[in-house]
């Protein structure tokens, strides 16, 4: 019962986060008589909110008048929390204040109203590629001998939101290369739906804003580029997509527009006239084109390790990591460690810069072929994009809590990061015996003489062995035991969101019809991090939770009632984060693929 309970708030969150609200449309505002004495605090809030509604709407029609001005209204976005949480949701960091404080005004009109702004038919509106630079352009993206399936899959994916109600806040993939690109945009969607509110009256509206948002990521906070395509006005681009074909950098040039702006206001009035454009078949394409040329070409190049290969890989058309990096970071960088790795004679590997707003795990790290740092690992935000070895999907938590860490886990933290800043082989997990010495300094850890000589005998210290020895020592001697057994388990709800349309049948049954829908798939995941630090200790946790005949469904437990440690590639991805993790969900298995 909680859990449906739960779920069918979450359902409510996202579709008036999607739909707005109230949903009646404001009339104008008129002169109102004074309010009763004994009016209640919720009949005032409504009034208010009338009042509100009613202001903007008056804005809305004097812009109207006026084809030359458009009405701009100061919007300031505040954390909103959807679920109910044990305690507030921190306020933003410093960057994430800094950052809505630099955020251009936004047009105060609603999304009907900016679909019917005049748009001139020119042509040729906005600038041509020059041949070299879409030469350039196209060999980056695809390189030499793009297939005619890549190529089919990177036409014929827009963003689009899902139709289904039930998944109204997801956008829909029917394409398979593309996912890298629609999964970041997911993720930034969700951020602006579940943390932050606006005055906008239409909520498709922030959605642009934070599509806008990215490009001006990607040139550095000093411009953006919006890319369209010849002749698509808004009563023609069906027509002109109808029989449009790129493949090839000549196709490309030709069709191609380009659109650079320094001033943020122009640019966002600019991303609304091409809505439609960005929602047909060529939205995708269109949106990594506008990514890259805001970072330009020569630095997009400069970001990466090696930038002899195609952005799209060889031969299934996925979106590297590079793209996945550029719009979480702003740099096309294809490491997903923290900072640069240096690897001698004035060589090093590039890795994420900075802190970012959302995040990423992979599947790879639980395989050992990479490691995540914590920048991609612990965003501002508790969403991350997840990768597979083809796929891209989402994973979001409602309250910001779930990041949050207690003493052992924050020592933990603070171990592995003084043992990666010393680690030189690309995430092989061992270091040097000077590296080890450091980690020890930074940490303030004090193992015996005797396990010190054990460990360090070897010439390197392997951070398997260098943990394990850390689960015996003691935590008042910089270790990970807790003899008193007083810390608590973690437990936190977390949903999994992959776009990737599947087929359901829907239809009215007393009619005796139903039709094929396609829509995104959603799940729910309960999660619990076991206190208990050594192995040994986890597993007789695991055996005495599976014999438990607990019923209650209010309490999360090790061994959930439906089916014993649940597992599906997604939770070796949760485990990347939150170590020793145990997840449970009902119905089918979160797929990642």
């Amino acid at each position: 019962m909680a859990d449906r309970e739960e779920d069918e708030k979450l359902q409510m969150a996202l579709r008036m986060s999607l739909q707005g609200y109230p949903p009646a449309q404001p009339e104008p505002k008129r002169s109102k008589p004074p309010p009763p004495a004994a009016e209640s605090p919720e009949a005032e809030a409504r009034r208010k909110q009338r009042e509100l509604m009613a202001a903007a709407a008056e804005k809305r029609l004097r812009a109207a008048a006026s084809p030359a001005a458009v009405s701009v209204a100061r919007s300031s976005p505040q954390p909103v929390v959807v679920e109910p949480a044990p305690a507030p949701a921190p306020a933003p960091s410093p960057e994430a204040t800094k950052e809505q404080e630099e955020e251009p005004e936004q047009a105060g009109v609603s999304m009907e109203e900016a679909k019917e702004v005049v748009v001139e038919e020119e042509e040729d509106k906005g600038e041509e590629l020059p041949p070299d630079v879409a030469e350039n352009l196209w060999a980056m993206v695809f390189g030499g001998g793009v297939s005619k399936a890549v190529l089919a899959q990177w036409s014929n994916q827009g963003i689009r939101f899902s139709s289904d109600p039930e998944t109204t806040m997801g956008l829909v993939q029917h394409e398979g290369g593309p996912c890298g690109v629609l999964a970041t945009v997911q993720a930034y969607v969700l951020k602006y739906l579940l943390f932050f509110s606006d005055d906008l009256s239409n909520p498709e509206f922030k959605h642009w804003f934070m599509l806008w948002w990215r490009f001006f990521l990607c040139g550095t906070g000093k411009r953006a580029v919006v890319a369209s395509v010849a002749r698509a006005n808004r009563g023609k681009i069906d027509a002109v997509l109808e029989d449009l074909s790129v493949e090839s950098a000549m196709d490309l040039q030709k069709v191609l527009r380009t659109s650079t702006f320094t001033s943020r206001k122009d640019a966002f009035n600019t991303l609304l006239a091409n809505i439609p454009l960005f929602e047909s078949r060529l939205g995708a394409m269109l949106f990594l084109i506008s990514a890259l040329l805001s970072r330009g070409l020569e630095d997009i190049q400069a970001d990466r390790d090696d930038p002899s290969q195609p952005l799209v890989t060889a031969p299934f058309g996925h979106a590297s990591q590079e793209i996945v990096n550029l719009l979480l970071c702003g740099e096309a960088v294809p490491n997903v460690f923290d900072g640069k790795m240096d690897l001698g004679g004035g060589m090093s590997l590039k890795g994420i810069p900075n802190s970012v707003e959302v995040g990423f795990l992979t599947l790879l790290e639980s395989l050992n072929l990479c490691k995540v740092g914590q920048c991609l690992k612990c965003p501002k935000w508790p969403i991350w994009v997840v990768g597979s070895e083809s796929h891209y999907t989402v994973l979001f938590a409602l309250n910001p809590n779930v990041q949050e860490e207690n003493e052992l886990e924050e020592h933990e933290s603070k171990i592995r990061r003084a043992f990666d800043a010393q680690d030189q082989s690309g995430g092989g997990g061992f270091i040097s015996v000077e590296g080890f010495q450091q980690v020890l300094r930074d940490t303030d850890i004090n193992f015996p003489s005797d396990k010190l000589e054990y460990l360090c005998n070897a010439g390197i210290i392997v951070w398997s062995e260098f943990w394990q020895a850390l689960l015996q020592l003691d935590k008042r001697a910089g270790g990970m035991m807790d003899p008193t057994g007083l810390m608590g388990k973690k437990q936190f709800t977390i949903f999994h969101f992959n776009g990737i349309a599947k087929s359901v049948l829907n239809g009215n049954a007393s009619a005796g019809g139903s039709c094929p829908i396609q829509r995104p798939r959603l799940c729910k995941l309960n999660v619990t991090v076991p206190p208990r630090w050594t192995q040994d200790e986890y597993l007789a946790d695991v055996v005495s939770a599976s014999t438990s005949s607990s019923k209650d469904d209010s309490i999360l437990s090790l061994a959930p009632p439906v089916q014993t440690n649940q597992h599906a590639p997604l939770v070796d991805c949760i485990r990347t984060r939150w170590p020793r993790a145990v997840c449970s969900w009902a119905g089918d298995v979160p797929s990642i693929v």
